[in-house]
């Protein structure tokens, strides 16, 4: 996947993939072998998509990926490692998309926020998550960009 900065941010943490944030302007999928698929897809007028069925086909889920559609008001994702280390916060907007892969992650909606949210089922409750106390809001770091960072 070509990775436009400015349309595509990557969350990263002690080299791997936490998150990536997806700009409202972006027109490409996600790597085929993620978990969780996105995929921006345009079609003119009158093209026809086949009627079709899903095959089952057994898959085997690590962890629990969710996507955040932001579709009206501001919401401000805090990044967490693997150890509950915060690391750095980002303020999503109407239009953007977030796919969360790995770490931790918590949210404060800065705007009256309406977002859909996307990710595996059946969802296991409880034991679905670890929930952990969060950063002070101020500390909250805003950055553009993420950078890794030791945890």
């Amino acid at each position: 996947m070509q990775q436009t900065p400015e349309l595509v941010e990557s969350v990263t943490h002690a080299g791997r993939l936490l998150a990536l944030i997806i700009s409202g302007r972006f027109r490409q999928p996600t790597p085929a072998d993620f978990s969780q698929q996105l995929a921006y897809i345009e079609h003119p007028a009158g093209k026809l998509i086949a009627p079709h069925a899903h095959n089952p086909v057994p898959r085997e889920v690590q962890y629990t990926q969710e996507v955040l559609f932001i579709r009206k008001g501001r919401l401000r994702v805090d990044f967490y490692g693997h150890q509950q280390c915060y690391l750095r916060s980002r303020v999503l907007e109407a239009g953007d998309v977030i796919l969360l892969i790995e770490g931790g992650h918590g949210f404060e909606v800065l705007e009256d926020l309406e977002m859909i949210e996307v990710k595996q089922g059946p969802y296991a409750g409880e034991q679905d998550k670890t929930r952990f106390e969060g950063i002070n809001c101020a500390r909250v770091r805003l950055t553009p960009e993420m950078a890794d960072g030791g945890e």
